[in-house]
C-alpha cells in the first residue's frame, strides 16, 4: 500500500496570494496527481481554504469511502471541507475576499447531473459557468480527463463524456491558468499550448 503524504504547507515559488489567478483549471487522468496538485496550489497560496467536494457519499460503497478517507487525511485540519454534491452553485456565492476554493471536482458534478434532462442540463452549466464569474474568491477546479480513450460503449458514458468536455473546455476559455497533470507531472497549458479556435 502507497503511503498518503499530508500536503507540504510551504509556498512554492512564484504561486502564492499574490499570484494566484482568479480562475485554475487542474485537469488530467485518474491517479495522474491532479488533485494533489491542486491541494498543493491552494497550501501555496497562504489563503483560506475552502474545500468543495462534489461527490457522492455512497456510505455503502466501501471502496468509495476509502478513497475519500485517503483524501481527507492529505488535507489540513484547518481547511473548511463542505460536501456540495450537486450543489455547487449555491456555496460558490457564499465564498468570501481571503478565501481559496478547491473544487474536487468537475467530474462528480456533471455526475450528479446525469439524469438531468438537456434543458436542464444547459441551465445548470450556464448557472455554473456564470458563478464561476462573479465569485468573489480564486478557485481552483479539478476535473477528469476523459476522451483519451474509445468511444464509449453506453449512451449513459457517451452523455457523460459530452457534458464533462463540452464544460470543461467552456471553463479553460474562460480561465487564467490551466494546468494538464499526468504521472505525478504538472504542465502548464497556457505556457505550453495554443487554443483551438471553437469554430473552423
Amino acid at each position: 500500500m502507497v503511503a498518503v503524504e499530508p500536503i507540504a504547507a510551504q509556498a512554492a515559488p512564484g504561486l502564492g496570494a499574490a499570484n494566484l489567478p482568479r480562475l485554475t483549471l487542474i485537469s488530467g487522468p485518474s491517479g495522474g496527481g491532479k488533485s494533489r496538485w491542486a491541494e498543493h496550489l491552494a497550501c501555496s497560496s497562504g489563503l483560506a481554504v475552502v474545500y468543495l467536494a462534489t461527490g457522492p457519499l455512497l456510505p455503502d460503497d466501501q471502496g468509495w469511502q476509502q478513497r475519500l478517507e485517503r483524501h481527507r487525511r492529505r488535507r489540513p485540519a484547518q481547511w473548511d471541507c463542505r460536501e456540495v454534491q450537486g450543489e455547487l452553485v449555491p456555496e460558490l456565492a457564499l465564498l468570501q475576499p481571503g478565501q481559496v476554493a478547491l473544487v474536487d471536482s468537475l467530474g462528480t458534478w456533471v455526475a450528479a447531473w446525469l439524469d438531468a434532462t438537456p434543458e436542464a442540463w444547459s441551465q445548470a452549466s450556464g448557472d455554473l459557468l456564470a458563478a464561476l464569474a462573479i465569485t468573489a474568491a480564486p478557485l481552483l477546479l479539478v476535473c477528469e480527463e476523459v476522451s483519451w480513450g474509445v468511444v464509449p460503449a453506453t449512451a449513459v458514458a457517451g452523455r457523460f463524456r459530452d457534458r464533462l468536455t463540452s464544460l470543461q473546455q467552456a471553463i479553460s476559455r474562460r480561465c487564467d491558468r490551466s494546468w494538464l497533470v499526468l504521472q505525478g507531472r504538472a504542465l502548464d497549458l497556457q505556457a505550453l499550448g495554443i487554443p483551438v479556435p471553437a469554430e473552423f
